[in-house]
């Protein structure tokens, strides 16, 4: 049995970059640390700590213990959990989990991550809970916490379980432990004719059987006794939370945003005279509840779960889509999130959508999200959203992931957003499906069969997504165009958001998007822009705090060139924050990310007035624009904030 620290090398068989990464996560780390790098010269601003990393649920947002209104952005860690090769961890080694939270953090300024843990290899034998994986998840998990990134693991399951699968099947799956499948007596898999693999959670006898099992909560007969499964899955889990609590520091533990307590899930089947809505109100919602109680018991009372409906509740393939998103649940209240998937399923099949995405080509099915929030009054989370970046349809990927994060950022289209700011909507928090650093370079003997080594992509029925690789020399880098993954978000905003716009210019091939163009009545705002990123916050200060507004910068937003007009100020090359007590020396100002990193934040420093509208316009420009360029567009914002009904 190879131990943790050996599991991610193989003799005879190295693979180019994964065994190195024990240097490359020590260069990494001493780049970050190192005396006299942007991270490290300066003090921590009085407001971040423990009361910045505390996160709490407000209505239909996320606030942290200064009170103001935070967004969660980042990626889920990782599709190797699904694979056998590292034993249902997402990272080989601890050290390689560093390296990987240091690159997310440095390539993306990503804040939270969706960390992705198996049952099958938590509880191996019934009623066993195996600490020694959960000893390794709970390292690598650390390394993710300790680099400033808010997690919230995931019990992750896909086709139910992998056991089903035979060794010769084309497809496979992950999830529920080998003695659950044993028990259960389920007929031979097969899928019939199928095009990809989610077409087996309909239509595979063995994943709809043994996943129906699961929801009645099935008795099996094992070596053990009798146990029934879904109480065996709520006791492994309550476990593994008491685990966690009590092996991460309190700092740690501080950043765990909450548990997701299950992956997609769906009925299987449904019983006679049952249907998708009446399932998620008599089967699903009472799991949650269950598991919500195992969260309190572990220890977890102040942290909420992070709640799925069913599956298939926002599918854009209408044959697909089913009655749901949690529709008699009431206002669950402070203990539960909403949390929920996207993927183009049309842009997928590259025949229900033979184009590429446009502007706001996701706004509807985004604002049908935003809808249920309101309604549940629960922040609302895109947990898995993302595109194919190989294949027959990689080439709609560059649009299709832009204009879904045009989509998380405003309810609006590029083309109404000046015109009707009013109506953007909350900012939605969001992982991006996936980022895995082994993309590429896996050695998955698929369902055991030591004839059939997957490498390629994701090494999982196919999937190619991560927005990570490795090169040759074991360096991180990203797969997708950096200015659609780096991005600049609203982290922090002392009050509430009322619109937001990022226009990234990102590329498809040598193609330019630019998708939210500044109108003819605002010249100057246009002028000062140019062909430049930027992107616009408005927001109403809540008056309960003396914390700044905070929007991460993209990496390559140099400070000395960016363009700060609000009406705060103006300024292009804001300072450095400085404050004496709580009192910052300059409205607009940048500082270092926490968690020891290079990236910067912008920090825009209101007075504590309750009520009042602010704005800030942020650009990356060609050029430094003059003193009076920038006053001519304060004077256009000034006036087009207060027309625009907020």
């Amino acid at each position: 049995m190879p131990t943790h620290e050996t599991r991610g090398i193989r003799i005879g068989r190295p693979r180019p970059g994964r065994t190195r990464l024990l240097g490359v996560a020590a260069a990494l780390l001493t780049a970050v640390a190192a005396p006299g790098t942007p991270a490290a010269a300066a003090e921590a601003p009085w407001f971040d700590g423990r009361a910045a990393d505390r996160m709490t649920v407000d209505g239909t947002r996320f606030t942290d213990g200064h009170g103001r209104e935070i967004v969660l952005r980042g990626f889920n860690v990782s599709g190797e959990t699904k694979l056998e090769e590292n034993g249902g961890l997402p990272f080989a080694t601890t050290a390689d989990a560093r390296a990987s939270a240091a690159a997310m953090r440095n390539l993306t300024g990503a804040n939270a991550v969706r960390f992705l843990l198996s049952w099958a290899h938590a509880e191996p034998e019934p009623g066993q809970v195996d600490t020694a994986y959960l000893e390794k998840a709970t390292a690598q998990m650390k390394a993710f916490l300790d680099a400033g990134i808010r997690v919230f693991p995931d019990f992750h399951q896909d086709l139910y379980s992998g056991r089903l699968f035979d060794k010769d099947s084309w497809y496979s799956g992950d999830g529920a432990p080998k003695w659950v499948i044993d028990a259960g007596g389920y007929p031979k898999e097969s899928c019939g004719i199928c095009v990809h693999w989610g077409q087996n959670i309909t239509q595979n006898q063995a994943v709809m059987n043994a996943t129906r099992d699961f929801w009645r909560n099935r008795a099996l007969t094992t070596g053990a006794g009798t146990v029934r499964v879904q109480d065996a899955f709520l006791a492994t889990a309550g476990t593994t939370m008491t685990y966690l609590a009590r092996h991460l520091t309190d700092e740690q533990f501080t950043r765990v945003a909450g548990f997701d307590p299950l992956n997609e899930p769906y009925a299987g089947a449904y019983d006679d005279g049952q249907n998708s809505r009446t399932w998620e109100k008599s089967v699903l919602w009472p799991f949650y509840e269950k598991f919500r109680a195992r969260m309190d018991a572990a220890g977890w009372q102040d942290k909420p779960a992070f709640v799925e409906p069913n599956m298939f509740w926002n599918s854009n393939l209408d044959f697909q889509r089913q009655e749901g998103g949690l529709l008699d649940a009431g206002k669950p209240g402070p203990d539960y999130v909403f949390n929920t998937h996207y993927y183009d399923q049309k842009a997928i099949s590259g025949i229900f959508m033979p184009g590429k995405a446009a502007d706001g080509q996701y706004a509807g099915d985004f604002g049908a999200l935003r809808d249920r929030s309101t309604a549940l009054d629960l922040p609302a989370v895109m947990s898995e959203f993302g595109h194919p970046l190989t294949g027959f349809t990689s080439d709609k990927a560059p649009t299709v992931v832009k204009g879904m994060y045009q989509a998380l950022d405003s309810r609006l289209p590029g083309a109404t957003w000046w015109t009707r700011p009013a109506a953007s909507g909350a900012v939605l928090s969001s992982t991006q499906w996936q980022w895995d650093i082994y993309s590429g370079r896996h050695h998955e003997a698929m369902n055991g069969n030591t004839g059939k080594i997957l490498t390629e992509g994701d090494a999982w029925n196919g999937e190619d997504l991560s927005a990570v690789r490795l090169d040759d020399s074991g360096n991180a880098g990203l797969r997708q165009h950096a200015r659609l993954l780096d991005r600049l978000y609203p982290r922090a905003v002392a009050g509430r958001t009322l619109a937001f716009t990022f226009e990234d210019r990102s590329r498809d091939g040598s193609t330019t998007l630019s998708w939210n163009r500044i109108p003819g009545s605002l010249p100057n705002v246009a002028e000062l822009t140019g062909s430049g990123r930027y992107g616009m916050l408005v927001w109403r200060s809540g008056g309960g705090t003396e914390a700044p507004t905070e929007l991460r910068l993209p990496r390559d937003f140099d400070p000395a060139r960016t363009t700060v007009v609000s009406d705060l100020g103006t300024v292009t090359g804001p300072p450095a924050y400085t404050a004496h007590g709580h009192t910052a020396d300059h409205a607009i100002a940048t500082a270092a990310e926490p968690g020891g990193t290079d990236a910067r934040r912008l920090v825009l420093s209101a007075p504590a007035d309750a009520g009042t509208v602010h704005y800030a316009l942020i650009a990356d420009g060609t050029a430094a624009p003059s003193a009076e360029l920038r006053a001519a567009a304060q004077r256009e914002l000034t006036a087009w904030a207060a027309d625009a009904g907020f």
